[in-house]
């Protein structure tokens, strides 16, 4: 897909490059912290559940099209992170972020913001319609640090961690389910990974 053997050795030790959203850190506390994010665009594709094989599908639809997948055969460069939450109870793609779809079922929603100089009338049209494009407008989001491979109880103990932080935090209330944010290829190795989970805040 157009990735380098240097670009893979420094991925699997999360040696990372990629333009990551625009944020101010309001209140940091460790490993959590709560930012004010900047818009952005975001391309989305719609998974059937939260497993490995979905993942790497989801990962796959919108590598290829950043990789060259698009009807200008353009290569895009790689951002981060990359986004993911369950699709089910909001209408707006919110930044998974790095997302929230239309309820599709059980379904999730995976996300590649696209890079700062692309407006979305600028970007190349996707061969595949599996992806689709979101103007995320400015949020608030609370989020924790960990690595490892992401799975549902890891995932599950740090949202539980961020709502109990958050309880302590009186100037926000949650607006969203948990999103988990990654910043690194498929085969990074686990311990060099960095995961965030994330809670969409709005302030009272």
């Amino acid at each position: 897909m157009g990735i380098s053997v240097t670009q893979v050795a420094c991925s699997i030790f999360g040696i990372r490059s990629e333009e990551n959203p625009k944020y101010e850190i309001l209140v940091q506390d460790g490993d959590k912290e709560i930012r004010s994010y900047s818009s952005y665009i975001i391309a989305k594709t719609s998974m059937k559940d939260d497993s490995d094989a979905s993942r790497n599908e989801a990962f796959r639809v919108l590598a290829g099209y950043i990789f060259g997948g698009n009807q200008k055969k353009q290569s895009l460069s790689m951002t981060a992170p990359v986004t993911q939450r369950n699709s089910s109870e909001s209408e707006s793609i919110s930044m998974t972020a790095p997302v929230l779809s239309a309820r599709a079922g059980q379904g999730w929603v995976m996300t590649f913001m696209m890079p700062s100089k692309y407006r979305l009338q600028d970007l190349p049209i996707p061969n595949d319609p599996r992806v689709q494009f979101e103007d995320v407008p400015a949020k608030i989001f609370a989020t924790v640090r960990y690595s490892g491979l992401g799975r549902a109880r890891s995932n599950l103990k740090k949202s539980e961690e961020l709502r109990a932080w958050l309880a302590t935090q009186k100037k926000y209330r949650i607006v969203s389910e948990p999103i988990r944010a990654g910043y690194d290829p498929p085969w990074t190795l686990p311990f060099f990974r960095r995961l965030e989970m994330m809670l969409e805040l709005s302030p009272l």
